[in-house]
């Protein structure tokens, strides 16, 4: 009877271990997944939802043709309007004057035979920086580089030094505009679409008002609620969409 109960003591603890062990292994996942999807594929013009900034697009696209002989272009819109995406996708060497206002990595950094270089939010810039962004605007201009940058604001409207706030708007000048909700829920439903996915009606909904709101992400969402319910042989259900929301560190 001891050896009995024994026994059974011992089945008992394997089965919690067990548990334990399945329990972790369906969590680790996911949470895994999630973490790898989030980057997503490196920004690109392909996958740049467009919305109403087509024209903007297709002017970016132009000038960075190899036949392009315009020396700047400036992207201007407010934050989450895809900015940063498009210069990400332009290959240039990139700056963010956000987080370095007196491009002095990049001053360190850049390399003018590569002849074309990004800098992102040119309104964070110092006084050293507007300097610096100057400076490099002429020497990659009498070189025959190019230089593309990204502001909250048009031109005119950019506390800069004169010299500096001249020679942006001496080159085209874009606007990009947000994406409105449809137009992002659109997107996501063309995605979803594409990939073969039996959405509830009111998932997109729900992942607008839950996710982070850039289309980055929401597109990386999609792409883990479908590989996430392949792996696990599961129907994307409501349940299951708040269950990798609920799974992806802030």
């Amino acid at each position: 009877m001891r050896d009995s109960s024994a026994k059974a003591a011992i089945l008992s603890e394997m089965a919690v271990a067990r548990a334990v062990r399945t329990a972790a292994i369906c969590t680790l996942p996911m949470r895994q997944l999630i973490l790898d999807l989030l980057p997503e594929v490196p920004p690109s013009l392909d996958n740049f939802v467009a919305g109403g900034n087509g024209e903007s697009l297709t002017g970016l696209a132009a000038w960075l043709a190899p036949d392009s002989r315009e020396p700047s272009l400036l992207l201007w819109g407010e934050a989450g309007a895809g900015k940063t995406h498009l210069l990400r996708a332009s290959q240039a060497q990139y700056s963010d004057a956000s987080a370095d206002p007196d491009l002095a990595k990049a001053d360190e950094h850049i390399d003018l035979a590569e002849g074309f270089h990004a800098v992102d939010n040119v309104e964070a810039l110092s006084e050293t920086g507007q300097i610096a962004l100057f400076n490099l605007f002429n020497r990659l201009r009498a070189s025959g580089g190019r230089l593309l940058t990204t502001a909250s604001q048009p031109p005119l409207q950019l506390a800069l030094r004169e010299d500096l706030r001249t020679r942006l708007g001496s080159g085209l000048i874009y606007r990009l505009h947000v994406l409105t909700d449809s137009e992002k829920i659109q997107a996501l439903a063309t995605q979803a679409k594409a990939r073969g996915l039996r959405l509830p009606p009111e998932a997109l909904d729900y992942l607008l008002a839950h996710a982070p709101r850039d289309m980055r992400s929401l597109s990386a969402f999609v792409a883990a609620l479908d590989r996430y319910s392949l792996e696990h042989k599961r129907a994307i259900t409501m349940p299951l969409l708040r269950e990798v929301l609920q799974s992806t560190p802030n």
